[in-house]
């Protein structure tokens, strides 16, 4: 069961899990006649790398109750190889990197909520950091389904995809898309580790086989654009290009943009508009 983040429990099984997952044929450490028991690297081999005491790696990976520094965990980055996403998640894990103050967004605010609209004829809609879909235009809806009909707490882009049974064979690739919105939350889920909701979200989630098996695999790849297939149920399949545009006074606000992909999909999306 997926519980409200604990940040020291959480960091030292991402730090396992990262170490676990490099080949020491990749890095130029001394030779060891010790049979590798484990997969990866070994704890003195990423203290030698990062210029940290083993007994330090240690205590980290066994969620002893360290802070460590900026320094650290920049030493601990580089020798771990992570990526630029990973690196952030780690200083947000041990609340190194600023949080944005205030409560996150609840409703989208009247300017956005009117560019949301404006963006027509192009499916848009407004999220925020835990997918909750605060505004969309009339094509978006047509696309996806009608929001408006949907109590509120059903209005969330991965509840619908996890949750909702008519809408599981809705994406051609679904553990693509799913994964991927694991890689959001999971790093969301470490910049806000007070947001009570969100781990509620999460633990609802992770009811479902695949979330909890891709949960567990702590990709914190965040995908800001991309393409998605659909199977929609009366324009058959539907291939769009998605953009992911954050507003600079609401970082935590995610606007999606879908264009067609070709122009079988630009034709299917006019039916769509036109019915």
């Amino acid at each position: 069961m997926i519980r409200a983040l604990d940040t020291t429990q959480e960091l030292a099984a991402f730090l396992r899990s990262r170490r676990e997952r490099l080949d020491p044929h990749d890095f130029d450490l001394p030779t060891r006649r010790r049979t590798r028991r484990t997969p990866g690297l070994r704890r003195e081999e990423v203290a030698e790398l990062a210029g940290i005491s083993i007994d330090y790696i240690v205590r980290l990976e066994q969620a002893r109750g360290l802070r460590p520094s900026a320094e650290v965990l920049g030493s601990l980055a580089q020798a771990l190889r992570l990526t630029s996403a990973e690196h952030a998640y780690l200083f947000d894990l041990a609340r190194q990197r600023p949080t944005t103050p205030g409560r996150p967004a609840a409703a989208a605010a009247p300017p956005l909520a009117r560019l949301v609209a404006d963006l027509s004829p192009l499916p848009a809609m407004l999220t925020n950091h835990r997918y909750d879909i605060l505004a969309w235009n009339t094509e978006m809806s047509r696309l996806l389904l009608d929001f408006d009909t949907l109590p509120p707490h059903q209005r969330n882009s991965m509840w619908l995809c996890l949750m909702r049974p008519e809408m599981r064979d809705f994406y051609v690739d679904r553990e693509r898309i799913v994964r991927e919105g694991i890689a959001h939350l999971r790093t969301v889920w470490a910049a806000h580790p007070e947001d009570e909701a969100l781990s509620a979200l999460i633990a609802e989630f992770a009811t479902d086989p695949d979330f909890a098996r891709l949960w567990d695999e702590r990709d914190v790849k965040v995908h800001g654009r991309g393409r998605k297939q659909m199977r929609h149920p009366e324009a058959g399949l539907v291939a769009v290009d998605f953009e992911t545009l954050t507003p600079l006074d609401d970082p935590d606000l995610q606007l999606v943009i879908f264009r067609a992909a070709d122009g079988e999909s630009q034709s299917a999306l006019d039916r769509l508009n036109a019915g």
